[in-house]
């Protein structure tokens, strides 16, 4: 048997060896090597001993052999004989926390019955618990949790008794982990007990925490918060009805607190209460309940957290009261007693809509009148009438538009109690009681929206989201009707003298009217959109702007069905508009409307996308290069299908919807695009009437290829960007391609072509060079590259496009290796910095950083990209060291080639990875606001911005060159765009606040002075920035002030 001995010595010193101890002590007696008995007698001389902390440690190796003890290893005389035992040792008050440990392993025991439930409470609950430390009481709560968790049955035969004993035992309580316990407990004894007896002694030990003040400390382990204890008190209070008499009128008196805090806790403890409670018992408190809530509402500002709490008790109750009603209320019932008296007063404040209590009177209407079908039956039917008639009788706009947004009020609620048009949930019973209204509200809404002056825009606006929730409301309208309402919309929407503001409302409402009746959407507002596009670009009238119309189109066609119908139509009228011999701006628009949609889809849609490759990828693509090499008549007007920014625009169309396809789909899409780009094999996708002659004569990765047919490259580098990476070029021989188009991309002069190329070998060098042998032959083509900039450096004074150009390429290679975390990579980027300090290549090299860590739209995650995790942050380490020694040995002429990698790296990586090196990155941070280039002054006085709010200290030693800088680049119009004075102000601002103010009063004159002259700069933002920057440091504390 091991020794208690060893175990007494161990425990503080090593508990892990003690544990080792009790658990070998707890297998011995399951394997009946020990009987529990001998190993309580071997505790006899240290249970007598005279030191009570010995006493303790070995009550704690008994509890700790229990705990490891099997459930079933006790018999019922043993768990009997322990349980009495353990419960005498409560006497010695001392080891009262491992007592109770013991005896709650004990409890778990399957033989652990009601008799040793009544006598383990009975014995517990004699103790004097508030003198013991937060441990030992948390440890007696937890045992009194687990009797009540699996012997509640013996608890409940004790009767009061153990109500009283445990009322006692946890009364004073103040530790927060040892409440969550005792609010748990006390819950269950509130629903589950006879407790009419003791009705005020449990809400006395409730109530007295009632409203919850505590703050956690900042080292909190247990994670509790204030949050947490309110919600738990609150299920308490709120769990019996027989509490209501007591709390209600403490909770209404708590409402003339002045503490915000105690207020919401009070209104959310009434919410609470009120919907559990019953609705015999609110009835009885109702009145005095509205009575108490109702000023927060009619006294409150816009948006009040008060008020929004005081009109959920006011629901609450009548959710509550409308329990069990199937039809309207009698008069007689509590529920129209209750509505009665709310819509009594709401009606009078409501015959001066416009007064300050009318708004919050409607709110409470509403509120409500959401509490069930029948309570908005009652407050409809006895108020509309009043309405009504107080809209017809009003003699001025302001009283018609305030009376409306009441009404809008109400038209939510209905919209909330019924449902909208295609809802899943079961209609409800009783019939909406606006339905008689219907004519009426139809008539008025759309009189103000269409009658009214322009100029009226408040009205209008009300008037609008009125007939959108008219609309909306299930069964409300007749099909017709909502026709009518889409009618109105469309006509504001093309109304060019309309202002943006109810444009934006109106298609926001047939956005949501496409959802529910799609179809009105197509019968009418497509053709009268459809309409208003010109058939070529000399049609366009300046009147109606074809931008707009398509813009709003595209805001419409989100859903399936509806962007169906626009892809349709969109087409056909592409077809129209190229054969109009019309220029780039109108095709690209019209395309670019087609890729808005498509971008907008959300996630459960992707599915879709890929059923628009046959309608969309193949008729463009034939679109495209059918022209270029047929010039018969017939396709010359859509040569234009070739211009720069239609060719974009058509590859990211391309892009999205290639990659959305299965793996299949992609491998033979990838076959087809390669024959006709690649390698000039007839295509499918091709009209068999030019698939020859495209086979032939398409050579766009040609060296002899014109504009035209090379301009086409960006469409197959768009497509293979969209293709998994998984998916077997089998075809072709990547590394020749990757060769040819270096070759291309540094032989021509068109910069968009370059770029084609550019993306195109990197894409290649990401997904598909991944064999044995292929990095060799990256390598070998990237020292190449490398040689030939080397080797013009040192034979040449002056610089080299085409050595440009080729570090160019390097760079865009190196971005495709080094973020699939080849090492080679990092050996190409210490190249590269070192080419920062040759004055000639150092500025090519220089933005070359924003090409490895920057985003672009093809090397990505949804292009299915090799991207290895904290590329950028291994990037930013290996780096910035290097470019901070080689600023410093650098001369004056290529120091702001250092500066400028520094920004394009900066501007690219998480705060969180900058900060710790701040200390050495500030010098030159400083010195890159004196640089000319905008980009690099945005991107440094970004990083200033975040490390003055994250980091203040780190700024202490800089405060006078930093806000010189600062307030030359917010003054200096002539070199700073608006954006960049504006971003210098919003750092300089941010001064005040973070960082001490003695570091920045000797500077307060000069920068109040300064800003001065930026008060009259002629960006409106630019001003405000000025104002309030210049109002933060004139707050400053001056002591000679």
């Amino acid at each position: 048997m091991p020794s208690p001995r060893l175990y007494i010595l161990s425990v503080d010193k090593d508990p892990t060896e003690a544990s080792r101890i009790s658990k070998q002590a707890a297998k011995q007696i399951q394997d009946k090597e020990l009987k529990l008995l001998d190993l309580v007698q071997s505790l006899g001389e240290y249970l007598t001993d005279d030191d009570k902390t010995t006493r303790a440690k070995a009550i704690g190796y008994l509890s700790s052999v229990l705990e490891y003890l099997d459930p079933k290893t006790l018999s019922r005389q043993q768990v009997a004989v322990i349980v009495q035992f353990l419960c005498d040792r409560l006497e010695d008050e001392t080891g009262l926390k491992e007592t109770s440990q013991g005896l709650f392993a004990l409890q778990k025991s399957s033989r652990f019955g009601k008799e040793e439930a009544t006598l383990v409470s009975s014995a517990i609950c004699k103790v004097d618990l508030q003198k013991h430390p937060q441990g030992t009481r948390f440890a007696v709560l937890t045992l009194i949790d687990g009797l009540m968790a699996n012997q509640r049955d013996a608890l409940k035969a004790m009767g009061g008794k153990f109500i009283t004993s445990f009322t006692e035992l946890v009364g004073g309580e103040k530790d927060p982990r040892n409440l969550m316990i005792v609010f748990s407990l006390v819950r269950v004894i509130l629903v589950e007990f006879d407790i009419v007896p003791h009705i005020e002694i449990l809400f006395d030990v409730v109530y007295c925490y009632f409203p919850i003040t505590f703050k956690p400390p900042p080292d909190d382990p247990y994670g509790i918060t204030a949050q947490d204890l309110k919600l738990r008190l609150r299920e308490c209070i709120a769990s019996t009805k027989y509490f209501a008499g007591h709390i209600f009128p403490q909770l209404i008196e708590k409402l003339d607190s002045t503490s915000l805090s105690v207020k919401k806790d009070v209104l959310q403890t009434m919410t609470a209460c009120a919907l559990s409670y019953g609705p015999q018992t609110i009835s009885a408190h109702s009145t005095q309940l509205w009575d108490a809530v109702k000023f927060e509402v009619l006294n409150s500002a816009e948006e009040d957290e008060l008020a929004t709490g005081a009109l959920s008790v006011i629901r609450a109750i009548a959710e509550t009261l409308s329990f069990g009603l199937k039809s309207p209320p009698r008069a007689a019932s509590p529920l129209a007693r209750y509505l009665s008296g709310i819509v009594k007063e709401c009606l009078k404040l409501l015959q001066e809509p416009q007064q300050k209590q009318a708004k919050p009177a409607g709110k409470i209407l509403s509120k409500s009148a959401t509490a069930s079908t029948v309570a908005h039956s009652f407050i409809v039917e006895k108020t509309m009438p009043a309405l009504l008639l107080i809209h017809s009788d009003a003699d001025g706009l302001a009283k018609q538009r305030a009376l409306m947004e009441i009404l809008n009020l109400l038209l939510e609620s209905t919209l909330e109690i019924f449902g909208t048009w295609g809802d899943l949930t079961a209609e409800q019973v009783l019939s909406n009681p606006l339905t008689e209204y219907t004519d009426k509200l139809f008539e008025m809404y759309s009189r103000a929206l269409m009658g009214s002056l322009r100029e009226e825009m408040s009205l209008r606006i009300t008037a609008l989201k009125g007939l959108v929730l008219l609309c909306r409301i299930r069964r409300l309208f007749q099909e017709s009707e909502i026709g009518m309402v889409v009618q109105y919309f469309d006509q504001v929407l093309l109304e060019v003298e309309e202002k943006e503001e109810i444009k934006e409302l109106a298609l926001q409402g047939l956005k949501d009217i496409s959802k529910i009746k799609p179809n009105l959407i197509m019968d009418i507002t497509f053709p009268a959109f459809m309409a208003q596009l010109p058939d070529s670009e000399k049609e366009v009238d300046p009147s109606k702007p074809y931008i707009a119309t398509l813009e709003a189109l595209a805001k419409l066609s989100l859903g399936r069905s509806v962007f169906q119908v626009l892809l349709t139509r969109l087409l056909n009228k592409l077809d129209v508009v190229l054969r109009g011999k019309s220029g780039p701006m109108y095709p690209r628009a019209i395309l670019s409307t087609l890729l808005y949609v498509l971008r907008k889809r959300p996630e459960s849609s992707q599915e879709d996308i890929r059923t628009y490759f046959a309608r969309l990828v193949v008729p463009l693509l034939t679109k495209t290069i059918t022209p270029i090499v047929d010039n018969s008549s017939e396709f010359s007007d859509f040569r234009i299908m070739t211009d720069d920014s239609i060719l974009d625009v058509t590859g990211r169309l391309f892009n999205i919807i290639i990659r959305s396809l299965d793996f299949e789909e992609q491998i033979n899409v990838s076959r087809q695009l390669i024959n006709i780009f690649v390698l000039g094999i007839p295509s499918d996708y091709i009209p068999k009437t030019h698939a020859e002659i495209v086979a032939r004569d398409f050579k766009p990765l040609q060296p002899t290829a014109n504009r035209e047919h090379a301009g086409c490259t960006i469409l197959f580098t768009y497509a293979l960007a969209g293709l998994r990476r998984e998916v077997v070029l089998s075809t072709l021989s990547i590394p020749e391609l990757i060769q040819q188009n270096v070759e291309l991309a540094t032989r021509t002069a068109h910069p968009t072509q370059r770029m084609a190329h550019l993306y195109l070998i990197a894409l290649l060098a990401n997904k598909w060079m991944k064999k044995p042998g292929d990095s060799d032959l990256l390598q070998k083509l990237t020292a190449d590259l490398l040689e030939s900039v080397s080797s013009s450096i040192l034979g040449s004074r002056e610089y080299d496009s085409l050595v440009g150009q080729k570090l160019q390429t390097l760079l865009w290679i190196a971005k495709a290796i080094v973020v699939r975390g080849d090492r080679y990579g990092t050996e190409v980027i210490e190249k590269v910095i070192g080419l920062l300090g040759d004055k000639n290549y150092g500025p090519t090299a220089s933005k070359g950083f924003a090409v490895l860590l920057g985003d672009d739209e093809f090397i990505t995650k949804d292009n299915y990209a090799i991207i290895r995790p904290l590329t950028k942050q291994k990037i930013f380490t290996f780096c910035v060291p290097k470019i901070v020694e080689g600023f410093r040995t650098a001369d004056s002429t290529t120091k702001p080639n250092y500066l400028i990698a520094l920004s394009n790296i900066l501007r690219n990586i998480p705060s969180t990875v900058i900060l710790p090196e701040l200390g050495r990155l500030l010098p030159l941070l400083l010195q890159s606001l004196d640089l000319p280039d905008p980009n690099v002054k945005s991107a440094t006085i970004e990083t200033l911005l975040i490390t003055v709010t994250e980091s203040a200290d780190a700024m202490k030693e800089h405060i006078s060159s930093l806000s010189a800088r600062l307030l030359n680049a917010c003054m200096n119009r002539e070199e700073n765009p608006p954006r960049i004075r504006s971003a210098a102000l919003r750092c300089l601002g941010a001064f005040p606040g973070v960082v001490r103010t003695d570091l920045l009063l000797p500077y307060k004159r000069q920068v109040i002075r300064s800003l001065m002259a930026v008060l009259d700069d002629p960006k409106r933002n630019v001003r405000k920035e000025a104002v309030d920057c210049r109002a933060k440091w004139y707050s400053l504390d001056d002591p000679e002030n």
